[in-house]
């Protein structure tokens, strides 16, 4: 398969009059149900099968629903005539990728796409993310489609993001099914952040580190958007989703406002968040500081040319996604003060941090000395 090819450009099923049908898995999600409502409010001639293995109420009249689990269900007869398969569904997110949760989510994965193959659907959609690029510094910016997969091996979310984009492209090559890669950026909604914007915002505050790259914030409806986009197109290959553009740091500070942070070197603030980590105390896996001190940011070229227009720029994604907080409705003096205060609360916690790692590290030296000594 030609990742770079955009393939034909589709109206409607293949036979003559008949609705193009598409399965859904992970309807039930913020995307699937943005998606599903798309389709539904601006695709008359395509036919929306949705499937969950949570509640798929509230969803527009005329979607035909499934509630079932894709772990141990028959998939054969739901397939069955399916011109697109739109795979949605994880159970894995930026702060929660362990072991047992990435298992079921690649064995989902390969009996979502093994059926899709073996039903002979046209094309799957499946959605990964921009983090599988890395966040090196020596990234360009911006990325395109033709950069190499490399993510940072510490972060077990990309990691196992590419692991799948790779089980899925082994799956696919040699038979006549596209594959489209959907890679997005930060994902964020209407009063909400997603999971990976909300992580990638905890790791910008309080103990942080001392670098300053550009950022990109994607609206889940352009995310739908490019979904819709891609299956009018019949594309296969990878293709980024992101607004034009970034936001550079000096504008993303006039966003944020004064917030509490105490700048230390990447190897400082990835210790203290895994400190963090570990006791609960924070939402940001370690492995993700480097996406916030290394540009990652990505190229929408190949969307655009498909048709994709953003009807949120990035900064607009992040405005409606930030509720005001206590902070904002205060005098911008009374904000600073406040922010310093915060601060110089950070910097005593790096401290005990520091103090806590060296009286570890002392103890467990004293403790193997006095093995060796008794052995």
């Amino acid at each position: 398969m030609d990742e770079a090819s955009h393939g034909e450009e589709r109206e409607a099923g293949d036979g003559p009059g008949r609705p193009l049908r598409l399965v859904v898995t992970g309807a039930g999600g913020t995307i699937g149900r943005r998606f599903v409502e798309r389709v539904a409010a601006t695709e008359r001639d395509w036919h929306v099968v949705a499937v969950d293995k949570a509640s798929l109420r509230g969803l527009p009249p005329g979607v035909e629903t499934h509630r079932l689990d894709l772990s141990s269900a028959d998939l054969r007869p739901l397939f069955a005539g399916t011109d697109v398969v739109v795979h949605l569904a994880t159970p894995t997110h930026a702060g929660s990728a362990s072991p047992e949760l990435a298992a079921l989510e690649t064995a989902i994965a390969r009996r979502v796409l093994d059926e899709a193959v073996d039903t002979g659907v046209g094309q799957v959609v499946v959605m990964s993310t921009a983090m599988v690029y890395g966040a090196w510094p020596t990234n360009p910016v911006p990325l395109t489609e033709a950069a190499p997969v490399r993510p940072n091996a510490d972060l077990a979310w990309a990691v196992q993001r590419a692991r799948l984009e790779e089980l899925a492209r082994g799956i696919v090559s040699g038979t006549s099914t596209r594959l489209c890669i959907l890679r997005p950026t930060a994902i964020v909604a209407d009063g909400q952040l997603g999971q990976l914007a909300r992580s990638l915002h905890a790791a910008r505050v309080g103990v942080a580190a001392d670098a300053d790259p550009p950022v990109q914030y994607v609206h889940v409806d352009d995310v739908a958007g490019a979904i819709v986009t891609v299956v009018r197109a019949g594309a296969d290959g990878i293709v980024n989703v992101a607004p034009d553009g970034w936001i550079p740091p000096d504008e993303l500070a006039d966003l944020e406002g004064p917030r509490p942070r105490v700048r230390v070197p990447t190897w400082l603030a990835r210790l203290v968040a895994a400190v963090r980590w570990r006791s609960g105390l924070a939402p940001t896996p370690p492995g993700l500081v480097a996406y916030t001190a290394n540009p990652w940011v990505v190229a929408n070229d190949r969307l655009r040319s498909l048709g994709w227009e953003p009807g949120h720029t990035n900064e607009e994604a992040w405005v409606v996604s930030h509720a005001p907080g206590p902070l904002d409705r205060l005098p911008a003096h009374r904000r600073q003060t406040i922010a310093l205060a915060l601060a110089a609360v950070g910097v005593v916690a790096v401290i005990g941090v520091i103090v806590g790692v060296v009286l570890r590290f002392r103890r467990g030296s004293r403790g193997r000395r006095r093995a060796r000594h008794h052995g």
